[in-house]
């Protein structure tokens, strides 16, 4: 990774951590993910932008593996997901084959902005829902 993507990745990921995802979090129509944390194994809710497409969740990830919440899904898979409030379980697929610019295409237009602008190694996620 390059230093300009270093520095990126430093301030979004703090930003996030300590403004942006508290916020977001507690609002009832954002969708959130939940993993279970690699190391302390707890739940992390992570606030996502992405889109429901039958029984799918899609979502790209602005840093892929270097995502916290990306790292717990290579660890444990299982997820929950909150939408429209309601929490759904299901299982996350790391699609590092799918095109993540063209998948940001079918997905919220805010949301994929924001991805593209501060993002630095797309990847593309699918939850599939059990219910």
């Amino acid at each position: 990774m390059s230093r300009y993507h270093e520095i990126k990745h430093r301030v979004a990921t703090t930003f996030q951590r300590h403004v942006g995802n508290p916020l977001l979090r507690r609002l009832p129509a954002q969708p959130v993910l939940e993993t279970t944390g690699r190391k302390s194994g707890e739940p992390r809710q992570t606030p996502i932008g992405g889109r429901k497409v039958g029984r799918e969740f899609w979502i790209v990830s602005e840093f892929g593996e270097k995502s916290q919440y990306v790292r717990n899904i290579q660890a444990d898979p299982r997820v929950r997901l909150r939408l429209k409030g309601q929490w759904h379980t299901g299982t996350a697929h790391l699609l590092p084959d799918d095109d993540p610019r063209a998948r940001l295409r079918a997905l919220p237009r805010f949301n994929s902005a924001a991805v593209q602008a501060i993002g630095t190694d797309l990847l593309t996620i699918r939850v599939d829902l059990d219910d």
